[in-house]
């Protein structure tokens, strides 16, 4: 998958966050950083059986949020940091009305009373 994102895949990956499990899953890949973590330390910190953690897993993989790879014998898995940024980009693209977000990147909706008081 590419790291761009149109509604469709937008949708695919707010629907494999929406569950209590995958969204805990994928926030603590996200703390994990860059090396990931081991399938079995996962399932060993979110105190989930393998048989879930293995279905959560093949849904945020299909959906393009999480990356697995070998070492070894064993399977690492890591957030798509690409995807995240992607996937907050695209909620996000139109914030503001279009302008500028503030310094410390929150957003603010311009309101039409502001913007009454500005033309005043």
């Amino acid at each position: 998958m590419t790291d761009r994102f149109d509604a469709d895949r937008t949708i695919l990956a707010l629907g494999a966050l929406a569950h209590e499990n995958r969204l805990a899953l994928f926030r603590l890949l996200v703390q994990a950083g860059a090396d990931g973590m081991a399938a079995g330390a996962i399932a060993d910190a979110l105190d989930i059986p393998n048989s879930s953690l293995s279905f959560h897993l093949a849904h945020l993989t299909r959906a393009g949020l999480i990356r697995q790879t070998r070492q070894s014998r064993s399977l690492i898995y890591s957030a798509d940091y690409a995807a995240m940024n992607g996937l907050v980009g695209y909620l996000t693209e139109n914030c503001c009305g279009g302008a500028a977000c503030l310094p410390d990147m929150t957003c603010e909706p311009v309101h039409e009373t502001s913007i009454s008081r500005q033309r005043a």
